[in-house]
């Protein structure tokens, strides 16, 4: 089978040395749209913008070319989106004006789209109906607790294959089910997208609690609450409570909120500490996207009736509304509750 993964960032090149490591050479093709970065990457053997030190497959082709990058595909083979949230809408565009037949498709990106709050495959479903030409691709996520960096080292990892396809479920596995990689799969799209876009902002809370000093026992406080918050908006939104409890919900909550790599943790620090919001993206220099949905997701749980107050002071907090302080304050001063 072949795999094309569109998007050359940490996440997609990590998932592509995972499929080319037992894919034959030239079954994987690795598309960038930055084609001085893709020259680089065939130069060097590394992808020293986002994964500096990590050796790229021989067998790992690099393309510039978005059409092509496409048009080598099969209806049985794999496309992977690895961009951000904030460019799946036009990549997915992009897709289906070119696409000549079926494809199956999956996207890695976590969280909302800002200004609908819409999940990722609400998203991809809107411009399906749009631009699909009548053809009939297979669509799903593929979500869990992952750092890209460990992924690509080939460290133990578990992810989980969300579509109500269970041919598309099969050929995910196929990819990337191999050494140290295993693959579960679901067919609850829904508890799985806002699993990963609820624990970004989770985190931020997280990693301000840890900022500010505040101990263990909050910290836990924050991670079971949270997941409380998570578990009544995937409920409300159609999902499985349940899944929650899986990977792709307190798994990849626990990585997120309390791993080194994280990005959301990142920020919750730097926030602790008194820096700027545009300060802490700036040095970053990658996407944090529990920044970039938090305001999505308490949108969304207003719509659907559903009280998240760690959410709710993360947005406060990311727009400038409140202190790091003033959220924790407000937080713990709110009136007893039954916990269930």
């Amino acid at each position: 089978m072949k795999v094309t993964l569109l998007g050359a960032g940490a996440w997609g090149t990590a998932m592509a040395v995972q499929a080319a490591k037992h894919l034959q050479a030239g079954d994987v093709c690795l598309w960038s749209r930055n084609s001085q970065q893709a020259k680089a990457m065939s130069g060097s053997g590394e992808n020293q913008a986002y994964l500096p030190g990590l050796a790229l497959p021989q067998n790992l082709s690099i393309e510039t070319s978005f059409t092509d990058a496409i048009g080598r595909l099969s209806s049985v083979d794999l496309l992977v989106i690895a961009t951000p949230m904030a460019a799946l809408s036009e990549t997915i565009v992009r897709i289906l004006d070119v696409a000549k037949h079926p494809l199956n498709i999956i996207w890695l990106c976590k969280g909302l789209e800002p200004n609908t709050s819409l999940l990722p495959h609400q998203v991809v479903e809107r411009e399906d109906r749009l631009h699909s030409h009548g053809l009939k691709h297979a669509y799903g996520a593929l979500s869990g607790p992952s750092f890209a960096r460990e992924v690509g080292e080939g460290m133990p990892c578990a992810l989980t294959i969300a579509s109500s396809s269970a041919k598309l479920c099969e050929i995910v596995q196929a990819a990337f089910h191999q050494g140290n990689m295993r693959v579960y799969a679901t067919d609850d799209l829904i508890g799985v997208e806002l699993g990963g876009a609820v624990k970004n902002v989770l985190a931020i809370a997280a990693g301000i609690g840890d900022g500010l000093d505040l101990g263990l026992n909050a910290r836990a406080a924050v991670l079971t609450r949270g997941l409380a918050e998570m578990m009544r908006l995937v409920k409300a939104a159609g999902g499985k409570a349940e899944t929650c409890m899986g990977l792709t919900g307190a798994g990849d909550l626990i990585l997120t909120a309390t791993g080194d790599l994280s990005r959301n943790r990142r920020v919750g620090l730097l926030l602790a500490e008194g820096k700027s919001l545009p300060e802490i993206l700036q040095g970053l220099g990658h996407v944090a996207e529990g920044v970039l949905c938090a305001s999505a997701v308490g949108s969304l749980a207003r719509r659907l009736g559903v009280e998240m107050p760690i959410t709710d002071m993360m947005g406060a907090v990311l727009l400038g509304k409140l202190s790091a302080q003033e959220a924790v304050k407000k937080l713990m001063g709110r009136d007893p509750k039954i916990e269930t």
